[in-house]
């Protein structure tokens, strides 16, 4: 199948590079338009540039209300109206270096700013994209949470319960819009190791990076990273006329890691 997503309007948050880039390029090549939105202004440029006339990018701080305001304004007069939602943008409190993140030293500052970004975020997002969807009575709103968010997290309890938070908003906004009568879903993918930019601190460049790959996969049954492109795959089902009953559901990217105790492969001869 092709242009799954024909005359389609998406807005894809912290879209400038990781799964966020993979959605918006995915959905382009189905014939979405996408507004490629984050606060790295230079990467998020050269990501909608690169998908050609069909995205733009506008800059949104997704802790920032006004932003939101000015961002639904905004696709609502250019593009007439606003199909699907991609709340992907988040954080994991450690991108400025190893500070404490466990639930006894963590800070409160710490504990809100991952909050403020992975939660807060997620709520304006489904605010304004329920109050634009309004006008059709239709949409998708797709929140990326983790699989953090299914489990205890105790070196990144911040993390864990913003994701967990996710989840559950993700559930009460599809009852709400349909006991609203609005044809408006909500969904939530989890993805488990996904190799993005996040992970490059730790997997680094030199002779035993591939060791270290291996080492952070070991208990996942398919013993590899999920790429950015499964992840998109999920979200493009989730934004498609394929799965108008669908709401309030939740989708492990995982590589079997909740399916139970990690198994070692056999080989059938």
């Amino acid at each position: 199948m092709e242009n799954r997503l024909a005359s389609t309007v998406a807005v894809v948050t912290g879209a400038a590079q990781g799964i966020g880039a993979a959605i918006a390029r995915l959905f382009v090549q189905e014939g979405c338009f996408v507004y490629v939105t984050d606060i790295n202004d230079e990467l998020g440029e050269a990501v909608a540039s690169a998908l050609g006339d069909r995205a733009c990018y506008l800059r949104l701080d997704v802790r920032r209300e006004e932003d939101w305001q000015r961002v639904a304004l905004q696709v609502l007069r250019e593009r007439g109206s606003w199909n699907v939602l991609v709340n992907n943008a988040g954080i994991t409190g450690f991108e400025q270096g190893a500070v404490p993140h466990d639930p006894e030293h963590a800070s409160l500052e710490d504990w809100h700013a991952v909050h403020n970004t992975n939660l807060d975020g997620v709520f304006l997002g489904c605010k304004y994209a329920i109050r634009s969807m309004r006008l059709s009575g239709t949409g998708s709103i797709i929140n990326i949470s983790s699989r953090s968010g299914l489990v205890g997290i105790p070196s990144a309890a911040a993390y864990a319960s913003s994701k967990a938070a996710v989840r559950n908003h993700t559930k009460t906004v599809a009852l709400y819009c349909a006991e609203q009568g609005l044809k408006i879903r909500c969904n939530s993918i989890h993805p488990a190791a996904t190799l993005t930019p996040m992970w490059e601190p730790m997997l680094g460049s030199g002779s035993d990076r591939e060791e270290r790959m291996a080492a952070l996969v070991r208990d996942t049954p398919l013993r590899r990273f999920g790429m950015p492109e499964e992840v998109a795959a999920v979200a493009l089902l989730l934004a498609s006329n394929e799965a108008t009953y669908i709401t309030g559901s939740e989708f492990n990217i995982d590589g079997g890691l909740l399916a139970g105790t990690a198994v070692t492969p056999t080989v059938v001869k």
